[in-house]
C-alpha cells in the first residue's frame, strides 16, 4: 500500500511512512485519498530531511476515522505541479512549502508569503513588500485596516477593493508576530516548557491546543491517561467551548449595536471563565492541563459549584438568546449576511462552524474522538444557510449541546487514577498525530522523533488556518460597514495563524 493508516493519537515508525514519487504521491493524495465528500487534509508541510525536504501528507477519512499518511522527498527549489490546481484545499500548505523550503509549484493559481517567519528561504521577501491584488479602475477605491488596531486585537492587515460602500474583494494578510513556536518545541527540552509552549499557540484556545499536545505526548510515551485525566480535559474543552461561544454573542451583539444582548452575554461569560480560576488558578485554564498527570483534580465541591453555576447560566442565556433570535432588526443584520455557500465551504476545506455553517458535517469529536468524547456519543450540529445568522445559532446551539454534556460528566466522578510521575521516554523513530475538536475548529499537532526519542520535528495547525479565506470571500457583495459582524461571527486567530 502507497500509504499507511493510523488513529488520532496513534504511534508509527516513521519508516512505516511509504515514500512516494512525486506523481505518485500528488495522485494519491489528490485523486485518490481525497475524492470521498468525508475526506480532508487535516495537515501537509514540509521539514528538512538528509539535505533534502521531506514532505508528508496527512488526509483524514472522517467516516472510516482514518487518518492516511504519505511522504515524498524532493530538492529545494525543485519544480513541481501543484495539488492546488485540482484540489483548492491545499492552497495554503502549499504556499507555506513554497515559503519555508523554496519549492516552486509551476501551476500554483498565486505562490505569496503565508507568514514571513525569521527562517523562510527567501529573505528578501518582507511583509512591506506584500503583493496585494489589485484592479485597476477610476470607479474603484481601496479601503485599508490595519495592521495596527483599536482594542486589544492582533495585527492584521485587511485590503478592501469597493465599489462605493460595496465590497468588490478583501484580501486578509497576516504574518507580522511570531514566536518561532514550532522550533521552540524543539529547543526546550523540559515537558513543562513545552507544555507552556502549547498553552501559548493561541491565547483564546488554551484548552484546545494543550489537550492536543498532552495526548500527543503521552501517546508517544506509552501513557494511557486514567479517567479521571480524560474527564478533566473534556470538561475543559466544552467549558472553553461554551465561554468562547458566549463571549463572541456578546461581541455580534456589539457589532449590530444590540447594546443589551452584549452586556447580558459579556456578563454571562464572566463566570464561566472564572470557574477555571477557581480550578486551577487561571481563567483561561493555563496550568490545568499536563501530561501524565494533574495538579487541579476535579472534585465533588468544584462539581457542586459548577452545576449551580450552569444552573444561573442557563436562566439568563435561554431568556437573552430567545430576545436575540426573534429582535428583526438584528435578524436584518444577521440574515443573508456573509454567506458563505455549502460548495465555497467544501472548496476552501473549512473547519469546525465555518463547515458546519453549511451542512458540512466535520468535527473531530465525532470523527476522530479522543479522551472521554466516545462516551458522549456527540452529533455535530448543522446549519444550511452559510451566513452570520447561522454561525450565531450554532453557537447558541452549541452551547446548549456542551452544557448537556457537561451535566452528563460530573454525575459521576471517577477516584484520581494517575498519581503524579514521570513518563517514559518518547518512543523512537516515531511519527505521531493528534486531532482535537477546539471550539473555532479543528487543531492539529505532528511530531516526529529521532533515534533517541528527541523531538525532531514538531508541527502546529490551528483551525484559522482552514478558514481566514472564508471570511474574505464571505465579505464579496457585501457593504463595508457589515465587515466586522462577519469578522467576529467568524473570529478568527491571528496569532494561531502566524505561530
Amino acid at each position: 500500500m502507497n500509504y499507511v493508516s493510523l488513529k488520532n493519537n496513534q504511534v508509527i515508525p516513521v519508516s512505516s511512512i511509504p515514500e512516494l514519487d512525486y506523481s505518485s504521491f500528488l495522485e494519491l493524495n489528490v485523486f485518490s485519498l481525497m475524492k470521498s465528500e468525508r475526506s480532508h487534509c487535516v495537515n501537509y508541510y514540509g521539514f528538512p530531511y538528509e539535505g533534502k525536504i521531506k514532505l508528508i501528507c496527512c488526509i483524514a477519512n472522517d467516516e472510516l476515522n482514518d487518518i492516511n499518511i504519505s511522504s515524498c522527498i524532493v530538492k529545494p527549489n525543485q519544480l513541481c505541479p501543484s495539488f492546488t490546481k485540482h484540489s483548492f484545499v491545499f492552497e495554503k500548505f502549499e504556499r507555506e512549502i513554497h515559503e519555508n523550503f523554496g519549492i516552486v509549484y509551476t501551476d500554483h493559481p498565486w505562490l505569496k508569503p503565508v507568514r514571513y517567519p525569521f527562517n523562510r528561504f527567501d529573505k528578501n521577501s518582507n511583509v512591506e513588500g506584500y503583493p496585494f491584488f489589485a484592479i485597476e479602475s477610476e470607479e474603484l477605491h481601496e479601503v485599508g485596516v490595519g495592521p495596527i488596531h483599536a482594542g486589544i486585537i492582533e495585527p492584521g492587515h485587511f485590503r478592501f477593493i469597493c465599489n462605493g460602500e460595496q465590497i468588490l474583494h478583501l484580501e486578509i494578510q497576516l504574518g507580522y508576530q511570531h514566536r518561532g513556536i514550532e522550533q521552540l518545541f524543539l529547543e526546550k527540552k523540559k515537558l513543562l516548557q513545552r507544555i507552556t509552549l502549547a498553552e501559548n499557540i493561541a491565547g483564546d484556545s488554551v484548552a484546545g491546543h494543550t489537550v492536543a499536545f498532552v495526548n500527543l505526548w503521552e501517546s508517544m510515551c506509552n501513557f494511557q491517561p486514567g479517567r479521571d485525566l480524560q474527564l478533566a480535559r473534556t470538561l475543559a474543552l466544552e467549558l472553553e467551548r461554551v465561554a468562547v461561544h458566549t463571549g463572541d454573542l456578546s461581541g455580534m451583539c456589539t457589532d449590530v449595536a444590540y447594546q443589551l444582548g452584549s452586556a447580558v452575554y459579556g456578563r454571562l461569560r464572566t463566570p464561566l471563565i472564572n470557574y477555571f480560576q477557581k480550578w486551577c488558578g487561571n481563567r483561561l485554564a493555563k496550568g490545568l492541563i499536563r501530561a501524565g498527570k494533574t495538579n487541579f483534580p476535579f472534585t465533588h465541591e468544584l462539581a457542586s459549584e459548577l452545576t449551580i453555576l450552569l444552573d444561573e447560566f442557563e436562566k439568563d442565556f435561554e431568556e437573552i438568546s430567545e430576545e436575540l433570535f426573534s429582535m428583526p432588526s438584528v435578524l436584518a443584520r444577521f440574515e443573508k449576511t456573509g454567506v458563505i455557500s455549502t460548495e465555497q465551504a467544501a472548496t476552501l476545506g473549512t473547519v469546525g462552524i465555518s463547515a458546519r455553517m453549511g451542512a458540512i458535517v466535520r468535527d473531530i469529536r465525532s470523527s476522530h474522538s479522543h479522551d472521554l468524547y466516545p462516551e458522549l456519543q456527540h452529533q455535530p450540529l448543522i446549519k444550511n444557510h452559510g451566513d452570520v445568522h447561522s454561525r450565531a445559532r450554532l453557537r447558541k446551539k452549541e452551547i446548549d449541546q456542551s452544557i448537556g454534556y457537561i451535566r452528563r460528566l460530573i454525575k459521576t466522578l471517577p477516584q484520581e487514577d494517575n498519581k503524579a510521575s514521570s513518563l517514559p521516554d518518547p518512543s523512537p523513530n516515531s511519527f505521531t498525530i493528534s486531532l482535537v475538536e477546539g471550539w473555532r475548529g479543528e487543531i492539529c499537532h505532528c511530531a516526529i522523533t529521532d533515534e533517541r526519542g528527541e523531538l525532531m520535528h514538531y508541527k502546529i495547525k490551528d483551525a484559522s488556518f482552514h478558514n481566514w479565506l472564508a471570511l474574505a470571500l464571505a465579505v464579496r457583495n457585501n457593504e463595508i460597514s457589515d465587515f466586522p459582524i462577519c469578522n467576529k461571527s467568524f473570529d478568527l486567530s491571528y496569532c494561531g495563524h502566524d505561530l
